[in-house]
């Protein structure tokens, strides 16, 4: 072989010319072959291929390799005179763009390694000698340079990796030492690996994952830097894209987990937050994916954040003052939208080249996914929230003076109104689940919990089953085990060759203070981050017992995000545990029932079955562990013996008796006259309940409020019923 390739490299009689012969033989022949195939570089007979030695078929791959790569290798020398020479003459800087675009082809196309090094040793040169040219000039080559990078990055050559790696750590640090950030880079190499992700089925992520932490490690042992804050934001950086780069790849295998599947999309969305235009395309992309899946909520929530950073950067820009004033403007709709705040210091200027560049950031675009977020909300009932994002499109329409979008407008938001005064307060925005997972079978989400808002009226056991049946398809029949209470899970006690889910009911938690300024329906559903479930016990071991012996545990949530938000579930970040004996479970379920009361007391058109049912389950004294049953067990001591939790019951009881006779009154203006004769039962029933309860808590006494308030009551209901029936009668 050595004599050989000295004989083909020397120009002397060998197996070079042996083979050029050959060559000029068989393209003479060429027209009378039938069976010709292509070859590296030119036709020839399949019979001739065939009986070629493999030493020829060697040599010739060896000299056509050596002339590729000493063409490339001219090429850069070419380009280091034309740096020397333009170095020398600033009238000539113009033509560096040029000169940079032929090196960016050259790492496009495929090199030896040889030539590599070398393309990014003159890759490097150019950076140092020139960074105005990147950074400022032709920033459209740095994106284009960033992506080249990358894809190297992910190559199965280990020197090409070590060379790809040094050269985009090097280029963060030249763009950090020019305006002490390297936000350029930053979004460049974010928009550079959704291109390579989204685009390549070439590339690999083991490869590119383990070429991220060497950058990584670069800013970490750089020396020169370690006072500066460069080295964290390179770390920030790395496991940004990082975290990219593994969640699209996720995507693929939970296509059929959706909630997973919209966790994915949100953090993939989320570390694009430093590059606007791809932020919104995946927000747009999470708003159609909950359409399909009729989460109008949460799609709305999607477009929402898209209008709020598009506001953001608009405002930016134009600073308009009909224009909302960022994100900020959109808080009353819901404060995750603070999250689209542009005051990172990694923000670009929307000014910049290839920043805000969409159709979307405008004002059109604007309207756009306003007008189809007020569509969603009113699709899901959310009236209240429709009028809010109506609030920010008016100033615009009326600037431009778009009377009929106007005329539009507030013909929908008639439409709406009525709606509320027909349903208001019969509506169902929604029911919450807590679910815990455990079991190293699920992978990131062992020992999560989270909140799941779910469809209204979505039964606890439908929803269980859909989990069960979801997480047995994925991971085995047999490996999945449903936990049906609610009490506290220590993992070491499961079987870890198994998956537990426990599924809890939660509602919505409110402070005393918080439900006086949420009155209606919308105000408990909308904006929700703290959740409560009950967890029943006795002393004994059972869940349930009797009202002597009746604990309870009161577990409240807090979520890391308010509710409903762009996804249906939110990770529970904290808890707060409460213990109460059966005393304070007492005091819980008499307010329980008078907040029901009340609810039926100030319905609007009043619900006379409701209303009804409420009473006779108060106020009937045979119940076993009705109202009556639980004073004759705690009030019935003497006074010496009672505590501040007793005189809380008796307060409660006291609120309970004159509810029960707003309700009586209340009733009584809302019967037919079939129903006079039940009226009076009840009246019965509850005069037999006074009596009964009056050793223990007096409430015969009358209370001229309370009155007034069962006949404000009693003439909104005649009102309500005038109008109904269309008479206009005294």
């Amino acid at each position: 072989m050595r004599n050989q390739l000295a004989n083909a490299i020397l120009g002397g009689e060998g197996t070079a010319r042996d083979m050029l012969a050959r060559r000029k033989k068989e393209r003479g022949g060429m027209q009378q072959s039938e069976a010709l195939r292509w070859g590296k570089t030119y036709w020839q007979a399949t019979s001739e291929q065939a009986e070629r030695p493999v030493v020829d078929i060697e040599v010739d791959a060896y000299i056509e390799g050596s002339l590729a790569a000493e063409s490339s290798l001219i090429v850069l020398d070419t380009m280091e005179l034309l740096m020397q020479t333009i170095s020398a003459r600033e009238n000539l800087h113009s033509t560096l763009g040029r000169a940079l675009e032929v090196l960016l082809h050259l790492m496009a196309t495929n090199q030896s390694v040889q030539v590599m090094k070398d393309v990014f040793s003159t890759q490097r040169a150019i950076v140092w000698k020139f960074p105005d040219l990147l950074f400022y000039e032709e920033t459209e080559q740095c994106a284009e340079l960033c992506r080249r990078l990358l894809r190297h990055c992910s190559s199965g050559v280990k020197e090409i990796r070590t060379w790809a790696c040094a050269s985009l750590y090097l280029l963060m640090r030249h763009d950090f030492e020019q305006e002490n950030s390297f936000a350029r880079v930053k979004v460049q190499a974010t928009v550079a690996l959704s291109t390579i992700v989204a685009g390549s089925t070439t590339f690999n992520e083991h490869h590119l994952r383990r070429s991220l932490k060497t950058i990584m490690l670069y800013g970490d042992n750089d020396r020169g830097m370690e006072d500066s804050s460069f080295p964290e934001q390179v770390r920030e950086l790395s496991i940004n894209l990082h975290h990219i780069l593994l969640d699209t790849v996720k995507m693929q295998e939970f296509q059929d987990d959706p909630e997973m599947l919209m966790d994915l999309m949100y953090r993939i969305s989320k570390g694009y937050k430093n590059s606007p235009d791809l932020r919104l395309t995946w927000l747009q992309a999470m708003a159609e994916k909950n359409s399909q899946m009729k989460n109008h909520t949460e799609a709305a929530m999607c477009l929402v954040h898209a209008a709020a950073l598009v506001s953001e950067y608009l405002y930016l820009l134009e600073g308009k003052s009909y224009l909302p004033i960022g994100c900020v403007a959109f808080q009353n709709i819901s404060p995750n939208v603070l999250e689209e705040s542009a005051t990172s210091e990694d923000t670009l200027a929307p000014e910049e080249e290839g920043i805000c560049t969409g159709k979307m950031f405008s004002e059109q675009g604007l309207i756009g996914l306003m007008e189809q977020a007020a569509a969603l909300f009113k699709e899901a009932q959310l009236y209240e929230a429709m009028n809010e994002v109506y609030r920010l499109v008016m100033p615009i329409y009326e600037e431009r003076r778009a009377y009929q979008s106007l005329e539009k407008v507030h013909r929908s938001l008639s439409d709406c109104y009525q709606q509320l005064l027909h349903k208001g307060s019969h509506r169902f925005l929604g029911t919450y689940f807590r679910v815990g997972f455990y079991g190293l079978i699920f992978g990131d989400l062992d020992r999560a919990e989270f909140v799941y808002k779910e469809a209204a009226l979505t039964q606890l056991g439908e929803f269980s089953l859909r989990l069960q049946n979801l997480y047995s398809e994925k991971l085995g029949k047999d490996k999945i085990e449903l936990l049906k209470d609610s009490k506290t899970i220590d993992p070491s006690t499961l079987d870890p060759a198994k998956g537990h889910i426990q599924v809890t009911f939660v509602e919505p938690y409110f402070e005393e203070w918080e439900l006086k300024e949420r009155l209606s329906v919308f105000d408990r559903s909308f904006n929700i981050r703290r959740f409560v479930f009950n967890t029943p016990y006795t002393k004994g071991g059972k869940a349930h017992g009797e009202i002597d012996t009746q604990c309870m545990s009161k577990t409240i949530l807090i979520t890391k995000d308010t509710l409903p938000y762009v996804k249906k579930r939110s990770t529970v970040i904290n808890f707060e545990r409460v213990e109460m004996n059966p005393l304070q479970v007492a005091i819980i379920g008499m307010q329980e029932k008078i907040i029901s009361l009340r609810n039926c007391l100030i319905a609007r058109p009043p619900d006379t079955k409701l209303l009804q049912m409420r009473l006779q389950g108060g106020i009937a004294t045979t119940v076993n562990q009705g109202p009556f049953a639980i004073a004759k067990c705690f009030l019935d001591v003497p006074l010496k013996e009672q505590t501040h939790d007793h005189h809380r019951l008796r307060v409660c009881f006291k609120e309970f008796a004159r509810r029960c006779q707003e309700a009586l009154d209340l009733n009584k203006h809302l019967i037919t006259e079939e129903q006079h004769e039940y009226q009076h039962e009840l009246a019965r029933n509850f005069r037999d309940f006074q009596n009964k309860l009056e050793p223990m808590v007096p409430t015969k006494k009358k209370h001229k409020r309370s009155r007034d308030r069962a006949l404000k009551n009693i003439a909104t209901a005649r009102t309500s019923r005038l109008f109904s029936t269309g008479s206009t009668g005294d």
